[in-house]
């Protein structure tokens, strides 16, 4: 066998993974869909009668071709009103919208200052630039604006999360403003972020109350609290043009599902509709998790450190014989095994209690 010898280590290590089918039964405590709506049949409903009030049900091209289409279309649109950006333009995920970003817009001359924990498809990203890169320490805004001071850079680029998937801290404000003071591009990997945080749920920006401005730009995931699947960039016109011109992922990938992208839409709408009800049970998942594990979240992702491979796959596999299903991390997505707990909207306060105290049991 040509791998027997990896994969025989990566099982001594703990680190093996594999996919499983989960009993559909199962109480979700484990995936991304934060505000429940991958539930919401109506939003399904509502996502079906979109894609059938038009003669073709697939994309069938590039959007280079002839695959874009009024429901991507009408989608951009309503996330530039919903965010407060000029443009935007639809992608197949949020993998491949990292790559977009960050394979065009670094050209000769430029820098990268990226935080190093950025999502790994940024940092897979950066092997195919040829311009420098910069890891700076995690949401460290004193050492960015030294190595920024004495960067040289034509452009200069900021990549950085606005909840960090794994730790679930908040993007630091002052990385923001440093942007703007030395005048550089700020990606915000918004996959996190968006629909969770904010007055109006739209992520970061919404939740600092900043205005946006022409040198950032948003990237959002539609397979997170929106239920779907997909991704979006949102920025000045420009850089969107430019993006449309010179991203790979864009040009040569056939144009983002009918169906999906009409879905993110239906959930955005209903997001925005249900905003201060959707605030108020977070605020409550939040404090729930605060009571009962003593950590505090702005978001709804609850990382529990366990420091060991086996430990953390113990630990779910007696969670599942109780009917909760909770994520085991492991390296090298991250330094420390964690249990991630996802306090999501789909589950109720009841067993969100429940699942704090059985988790207690195992760790103290």
């Amino acid at each position: 066998m040509f791998y027997e010898k990896e994969l025989a280590a990566l099982k001594r290590s703990g680190r093996y993974r594999e996919r499983r089918i989960f009993n559909e039964n199962i109480i979700d405590l484990a995936s991304n869909d934060y505000l429940g709506l991958a539930d919401n049949k109506g939003l399904m409903d509502e996502a079906y009668k979109r894609v059938t009030s038009y003669s073709s049900h697939a994309s069938k091209a590039s959007m280079l071709v002839n695959g874009y289409h009024p429901i991507h279309a009408d989608f951009e649109k309503a996330l530039c009103e919903a965010n407060g950006f000029e443009d935007g333009v639809m992608l197949g995920s949020g993998f491949n919208a990292n790559i977009a970003l960050i394979e065009s817009l670094l050209r000769k001359g430029d820098e990268l200052f990226m935080d190093e924990k950025y999502h790994a498809s940024g940092v897979m990203a950066t092997k195919l630039v040829e311009t420098k890169v910069t890891y700076f320490k995690h949401n460290d805004a004193a050492e960015l604006e030294e190595i920024l001071k004495n960067s040289s850079a034509k452009r200069k680029v900021i990549a950085v999360e606005g909840i960090y998937s794994m730790d679930a801290d908040l993007l630091n404000e002052e990385i923001i403003h440093l942007a703007d003071k030395y005048e550089a591009i700020l990606i915000l990997d918004e996959a996190h972020s968006s629909g969770v945080i904010g007055t109006n749920l739209m992520g970061i920006l919404d939740h600092y109350a900043l205005p946006v401005q022409a040198n950032y730009i948003k990237m959002g995931t539609l397979g997170k609290a929106y239920g779907s699947f997909g991704a979006y960039i949102l920025a000045s016109a420009h850089i969107i043009d430019y993006l449309i011109n010179r991203a790979k992922p864009i040009i040569y990938a056939t144009a983002p599902s009918l169906f999906d992208t009409a879905l993110g839409h239906a959930s955005l709408d209903y997001i925005l509709e249900h905003k201060e009800e959707l605030r108020r049970r977070i605020k409550r998942h939040q404090a729930i998790i605060y009571e009962n594990l003593g950590i505090r979240v702005e978001g709804l992702i609850v990382p529990i450190d366990i420091a060991d491979n086996r430990k953390v796959m113990q630990i779910q596999a007696e969670l599942m014989e109780k009917n909760y299903l909770v994520g085991a991390i492991r390296q090298p997505t991250v330094e420390s095994a964690i249990i991630r707990l996802i306090a999501r909207l789909g589950v109720s306060e009841n067993d969100l209690f429940n699942v704090c105290n059985l988790i207690n049991s195992k760790i103290r």
